[in-house]
């Protein structure tokens, strides 16, 4: 028995493929103005944590979604 073809889709709207295209990458982020970057202090000993919680899961959320190299994605000075 033979293998069936493929359907071949032809673009009908080209214009708008051509958007799509360009958006495909686009990420939009709303970020909280109020949200804390930096941790607050625990009152231990040792070194203390630089950013806070929050701020590590927003940018494991944006690595995650992204599925790129985060290495220079939270390097606040």
């Amino acid at each position: 028995m033979p293998k069936p073809q493929p359907k071949k889709y032809r673009t009908q709207n080209w214009p708008d493929y051509n958007q799509s295209l360009k958006q495909r990458g686009a990420m939009l982020l709303w970020i909280d103005k109020k949200m804390d970057w930096l941790a607050p202090g625990s009152g231990k000993r040792g070194r203390a944590e630089k950013f806070s919680d929050t701020a590590i899961k927003f940018c494991l959320m944006v690595t995650l979604g992204d599925q790129s190299d985060a290495s220079g994605l939270c390097d606040f000075r």
